[in-house]
């Protein structure tokens, strides 16, 4: 008589339960791949083949939403348990002995787009460092490094202007950003909203702006990319920004609207030197996550 054949059980990735767990949260396939760094169609490939492997849909699809069906739903409870159980096993070899405090610095635009996202990810994977978040100006970061009070700082600079010592992470273009139906590039002198000398995507625009001749007036300045985009909302400005900081809410001007060209700026990092397991870990990390941004071009959080 013959035995009866086994049949090896496929085997589910945790990538693909990753990706599967961030669309459940999120209710979008858009936000989902932004959470997990991937292109919107790679999370679309993903789920198809997860819904291969276990023949039948995980989520019910719309125009307008993401629902996870009641296969879905089961799946669910078991992702989160293998996710969770994954980082318990790897914390076990992989971070035990790293502890300590890390002290970290960043400008205010890169606080408020990406390290919410690259702190969260660190606790996980090393959940005994601390972090203290600094933020600040970029000119006062680079001097906290000096005076060894940050072990680590993000710092917004011309990518020909690094500090010595720093390394470049991101380069991102720069864009004139107005409000939607707003007029204010119309106006001369043009409205302007930009912070004082010495911020990176300041320098950039003023060359552009003095090389066409165009006449303009400072008129509103903040430190705070909220402020900024406060001012470009209420149709008082128009500002340079990052392309990916644009989003929904404003619009991007360029030459068809009688502005030039901004050029870039680039997001650096400064370690300090000699810097023990708990900081090269963190700046480890920060490295992995700019990355992965860069390959997929996903800057938003």
């Amino acid at each position: 008589m013959n035995a009866p054949l086994n049949h090896p059980v496929p085997l589910l990735e945790l990538d693909v339960l990753r990706t599967f767990v961030a669309i459940a949260d999120t209710g979008s396939f858009t936000a989902a791949a932004s959470t997990v760094f991937r292109t919107p169609s790679a999370v679309s490939m993903q789920i198809k083949k997860l819904e291969e492997l276990l023949g039948r849909p995980v989520f019910a699809r719309d125009a307008r939403s993401v629902s996870l069906t009641s296969d879905g739903t089961i799946l669910l409870g078991y992702a989160r348990r293998l996710l969770s159980l994954n980082r318990e096993a790897v914390s076990k070899f992989v971070s035990p002995d790293i502890s300590g405090v890390v002290r970290v610095g960043s400008p205010d635009d890169v606080g408020e787009r990406l390290l919410p996202s690259v702190l969260c990810r660190f606790s996980k994977t090393h959940p005994a460092i601390a972090v203290d978040v600094v933020i600040d100006q970029s000119t006062n970061l680079v001097k906290r490094m000096e005076e060894r009070r940050l072990d680590i700082t993000l710092l917004t600079c011309l990518a020909d202007k690094i500090p010595q010592g720093g390394e470049v992470l991101l380069t991102e273009q720069l864009v004139w950003a107005g409000a939607k139906g707003g007029t204010a590039h119309m106006r001369r002198p043009l409205p302007v909203s930009m912070w004082e000398e010495g911020c990176a995507w300041r320098a950039g625009s003023v060359e552009g702006l003095n090389a066409r001749g165009i006449d303009y007036r400072i008129a509103y300045m903040s430190a705070h990319t909220a402020g900024q985009r406060a001012a470009i909302l209420s149709d008082l400005a128009v500002a340079p920004l990052p392309r990916s900081f644009v989003g929904d809410e404003l619009v991007t001007l360029g030459e068809d609207d009688g502005l030039p060209p901004v050029g870039t700026y680039s997001i650096g990092m400064i370690v300090a030197p000699n810097a023990e397991s708990p900081v090269q870990a963190a700046a480890d990390h920060i490295r992995a996550t700019f990355e992965t941004l860069t390959q997929t071009g996903t800057f938003d959080t």
